[in-house]
């Protein structure tokens, strides 16, 4: 396997069976890294939620298999292609999202790529011929530049923040390994794209990684009232500790979305400014759009199951000025941005160990299942 000289591990997804995703973790080769791509040794892996839809993409539809997702992680470069020049073998790497970076684009320039036009051709689809199977079978590499779900793999440029003087040691390596997805993608709602203030009040559905960082950077923002709501009642303990200070169980709700928008306007009457889903549910976001004060932002980051839409009458969106937003990436640039978040975490306003928890690569069943039944809001896997 000259052209793939290295021997690693990665985790393998291959078609959905029964309407289950396809894992396994195999011994593979991966190819040498490009002119404007790094060889990085993985040390952690974070599971995001979007590692699990795109496993479940019939290839029917465009999903292209086998290939090796992952798209946050942590690591240490092995090797840099020609044209790499703000990394060298040694340092270490926080990884997130790849974009086009050219002057010529109006959302780079504006230091907003997460909005690329190229961001899904980028990112979503994989490069076919990355990573070489024992059986002489490809698999396909570069979701989000990176695949992280291998002990090594080829990143684009782009995808790596060097973070080489802001990190101490690999273990923080590992706990830092979220910054590049979800977790920069939650805070960075909060800070980036609502720019949110003390006088403001927050409501956050869901409880995942991406709405506990929202709830955190509201705290750190300051906002006056900070809603969390939930099915999971350990979830909502937790978001209590990092700063909601309201929260919200819908596990007994019997009509979803009138009774959230009821529980929402008996804590703030008027309704509140900003309002965060992170679960694609439709009940939610209409109760979001119903409790949003006037001039209030309803923010999506969920995604809806495919094929359901939302009916919405722009009268009531048009009177009190109220505006529907979706966000990508936390509206962040991941270069600045991870850096900011780790000053953060240094000053105890972002406490991530509290989400954490650590499983052997090989154990990522067991880190789907809590991360399924609500006992782990963040699974990392270490290699």
């Amino acid at each position: 396997m000259a052209e793939f000289p290295t021997a690693t591990k990665a985790i393998v997804t291959t078609p959905p069976k029964d309407g289950q995703l396809s894992w396994d973790l195999q011994d593979v080769h991966v190819r040498e890294p490009k002119e404007d791509e790094l060889l990085v040794r993985l040390v952690a892996s974070g599971i995001c939620h979007t590692d699990l839809v795109m496993s479940m993409i019939p290839p029917e539809y465009g999903g292209l298999y086998p290939k090796v997702l992952g798209h946050e992680g942590g690591g240490i470069v092995e090797k840099v292609g020609a044209k790499v020049g703000h990394v060298k073998a040694g340092d270490l790497v926080l990884l997130s999202f790849d974009y086009c970076g050219k002057e010529e684009c109006h959302n780079c320039a504006d230091e907003a790529p997460g909005y690329c036009p190229e961001f899904n051709q980028k990112n979503i689809f994989c490069e076919a011929e990355h990573f070489k199977k024992a059986s002489g079978e490809s698999a396909a590499g570069a979701f989000f530049g990176q695949s992280s779900f291998a002990h090594r793999t080829i990143v684009k440029e782009k995808s790596a923040v060097n973070v080489t003087d802001l990190v101490k040691s690999e273990e923080e390596l590992k706990l830092f390994a979220p910054f590049g997805c979800g977790f920069q993608t939650g805070a960075g709602s909060i800070t980036e794209l609502a720019n949110a203030k003390e006088r403001d009040s927050v409501v956050v559905f869901g409880l995942g990684g991406v709405g506990m960082l929202a709830v955190m950077a509201a705290k750190l923002r300051g906002c006056r009232t900070i809603i969390a709501v939930d099915r999971v009642q350990s979830r909502l303990d937790i978001s209590s500790s990092v700063g909601a200070t309201h929260t919200i169980n819908t596990k007994d709700f019997a009509n979803l979305t009138g009774d959230v928008v009821d529980a929402i306007k008996a804590i703030e009457t008027l309704g509140s400014n900003f309002i965060l889903d992170t679960t694609g549910v439709l009940a939610l976001i209409e109760a979001g759009i119903q409790a949003l004060a006037a001039r209030g932002q309803m923010i999506l980051i969920g995604v809806p199951p495919p094929g359901e839409t939302l009916a919405i009458d722009p009268v009531t969106l048009l009177g009190p000025g109220k505006m529907i937003r979706g966000c990508i990436e936390g509206d962040a640039k991941p270069e600045k941005y991870i850096p900011q978040m780790i000053q953060w975490y240094r000053e105890g306003k972002l406490p991530i160990e509290k989400l954490i928890k650590e499983y052997k690569a090989g154990d990522f069943a067991q880190a789907l299942g809590d991360m399924h039944n609500g006992s782990t809001i963040k699974p990392i896997l270490i290699w």
